[in-house]
């Protein structure tokens, strides 16, 4: 396996390079991360099972639209590829630093200005993509409302249902969810999708997101997540409330869109989230 990543990064960089130094970052369920060097070059290396390959495809086209709108720093994507048994990601290795106020309130204006800036005519992606290892369905939609009520929570509800855990009437609750967002105008535009603090980080000079999930969307549910395990700190919502405020309503609308992901997490999980589903849920319902 390393010798295929070594050869993907040569042919991509058009110079030699062999892995003199190999630092684990991180190991997941399904994912291990390392850190690769030649004391020249530095990488970051994602490593999954050969069959999750898709699910890297997905994330570098994914960073290579975020990157094309040039206003939140992301990793660059130097090669992806397969061995015998494994599929893997080479994006450029970025070492952080600790975060001031100054980094936070610049994140936060760089995000609106990514939400300000890409307007597309339709709500979706050119491709079904992944939440986590959950499929994200993304066919076409001129309609927000009926997008995110059937393609995020409809379907999660019924990947929870082939597992056996009903919360309720699926149509029941798509329609409460439909309805929900039935006077909330939106123009479409590149959202991250999964942007929570684990999948953000800063440089001296920039502020960096990675692991996107990306979609065309409204622009409330990545500003809703970073609410869902715990509030960014202030400098984030200033600086970005500064370039773009949020409409009236959002408080309402995030608990819909905080909803997809909590259900996302019961279906990944289990556990304490389908309960947490069901609490959500009972909110969402005391809203009608």
């Amino acid at each position: 396996m390393w010798q295929c990543i070594e050869q993907a990064i040569k042919t991509e960089i058009g110079e030699n390079f062999t892995i003199e130094k190999k630092r684990l970052i991180s190991t997941g369920e399904t994912n291990l991360a390392y850190q690769l060097s030649d004391y020249q070059h530095n990488y970051f290396v994602k490593i999954k099972d050969k069959e999750h390959f898709n699910h890297f495809e997905s994330e570098a086209y994914a960073l290579e639209q975020i990157r094309l709108l040039k206003q939140v720093t992301c990793p660059e994507v130097i090669a992806t590829g397969t061995s015998l048994d494994k599929s893997f990601m080479v994006l450029s290795y970025i070492p952080f630093s600790t975060a001031t106020n100054k980094h936070w309130h610049h994140l936060g204006a760089q995000l609106a200005m990514m939400h300000k800036h890409s307007s597309h005519g339709q709500f979706g992606w050119q491709h079904d993509n992944y939440i986590g290892d959950t499929l994200q369905p993304n066919n076409w939609r001129s309609n927000w409302k009926t997008f995110f009520a059937e393609q995020r929570v409809a379907w999660q509800l019924q990947l929870l249902s082939e597992k056996s855990i009903k919360l309720g009437n699926i149509d029941h609750i798509t329609d409460i969810c439909h309805d929900a967002l039935n006077h909330h105008e939106v123009k479409p535009c590149l959202v991250h999708g999964d942007l929570w603090q684990g999948n953000l980080g800063f440089t001296d000079s920039s502020s960096v997101i990675f692991d996107p999930a990306c979609y065309y969307g409204d622009r409330e549910v990545d500003i809703a997540m970073t609410e869902l395990f715990g509030q960014l700190p202030y400098d984030f919502y200033q600086g970005y409330q500064e370039v773009f405020p949020l409409d009236p309503g959002y408080e309402q609308r995030k608990l819909i869109y905080n909803f997809y992901h909590i259900l996302n997490h019961a279906n990944l999980f289990g556990g304490i989230y389908i309960d947490q589903s069901r609490a959500l849920l009972s909110r969402i319902f005391s809203l009608h």
